[in-house]
């Protein structure tokens, strides 16, 4: 049950929902074999709040109910477990009515341990998300952060950190130097994060947040250190997708030859032919841009070909606007107007 539970709460925060409630699944069928009324509670409070972050509040709602029924009367529910009953009840809809029992518990809870804080900015956090409000989603975030900090939680910081960039990008009203600062505050903890798959995503996300603020030699960076982690398949090919973007935007062509052909390769063994498609595509750009017409020609029939097998439409058009360019430089106007007529 402990090794499950900890699974369950690693896929939450790397973001596997489904993931997660499998395993919080097992670990409760398994604690109703046991006599222990705390650990049934414990395994149907962890089923029911993974249901409510997946979207599934009135499934969630039949396990925390459950959860609370488990302590029969011996023990007064924790205050996480009124918080995910409250999101249940509200279906994750109405907000305001949320905030405002989480605002009373926040201001009852100064005297509390940072974790405990630390909970209630993070769910505060959330429903401000699903309001759509991302410069107080963001605002949350860095309080839960500042929380975790103190707890100690160098994780669960570099985490909340993480998600209040996201926000911050999204909501418009930070400066890009503020952003960059949370961005940094983030990397810094990393290093020193012991389970590789969360120190991935984490350097991951930092990348893409480097790459919307055009900071690209620390996108570059970042995604290296992802790569370093040792991540999936599928996550892999879209950090080498993302390294050959970078350095395609520093202009590093040379560079970014090599990232484009590992990722193409590795989606292709994927199956995944549209994001192959892409991946020829930006070779086929640094191709261009490096004065190989030719390489860029071949590389963009690459590309028309994976995005017709994938149905992609716009794909197809920039494939066959990219083919009349390279096929202009060839001295091949015929097939240049060709492509051109097929992108019309």
């Amino acid at each position: 049950i402990k090794g499950l539970t900890r699974a369950g709460h690693r896929a939450l925060v790397l973001g596997d929902g489904q993931e997660a409630v499998g395993c919080f699944w097992k670990a409760f069928v398994l604690s109703r074999s046991t006599v222990s009324p705390q650990l049934r509670s414990v395994c149907a409070f962890n089923l029911g709040a993974a249901y409510v972050e997946t979207g599934k509040p009135k499934k969630g709602l039949e396990f925390l109910l459950q959860s609370q029924s488990s302590l029969g009367g011996n023990g007064e529910p924790s205050r996480d477990l009124y918080f995910s009953l409250e999101a249940a009840r509200e279906g994750l809809q109405d907000f305001p009515k949320a905030l405002e029992h989480f605002g009373l518990a926040a201001d009852a809870d100064r005297a509390a341990q940072a974790g405990s804080r630390a909970g209630t900015h993070v769910w505060m956090g959330c429903c401000y998300l699903g309001m759509r409000e991302p410069a107080r989603t963001a605002r949350c975030f860095l309080d839960a952060a500042r929380c975790f900090a103190a707890a100690p939680s160098p994780e669960a910081a570099a985490v909340a950190l993480s998600r209040a960039s996201g926000s911050m990008l999204q909501s418009r009203g930070f400066a890009a130097a503020e952003i960059a600062a949370v961005l940094a505050q983030c990397h810094a903890l990393c290093g020193s994060i012991r389970d590789a798959a969360l120190r991935g995503k984490l350097y991951s996300d930092i990348g893409l947040s480097y790459s919307q603020l055009h900071i690209f030699p620390l996108a570059a960076e970042s995604f290296e250190r992802a790569l370093a982690s040792g991540p999936e398949q599928h996550r892999a090919a879209a950090l080498l997708q993302n390294m050959g973007a970078a350095h395609n935007a520093l202009r590093s062509f040379s560079t970014a030859l090599g990232w484009h052909r590992r990722a193409a390769v590795l989606y292709g063994a994927l199956g995944n032919r549209r994001a192959q498609g892409q991946c020829f595509g930006n070779l086929a750009y640094a191709c261009s841009r490096l004065g190989n017409h030719e390489a860029a020609a071949e590389s963009y029939l690459h590309a028309l070909q994976a995005f017709r097998d994938s149905g992609d439409v716009q794909g197809q058009w920039q494939a066959c606007e990219g083919l009349g360019a390279a096929y202009f430089h060839l001295g091949d106007p015929p097939r240049a107007i060709g492509h051109y007529k097929e992108a019309l």
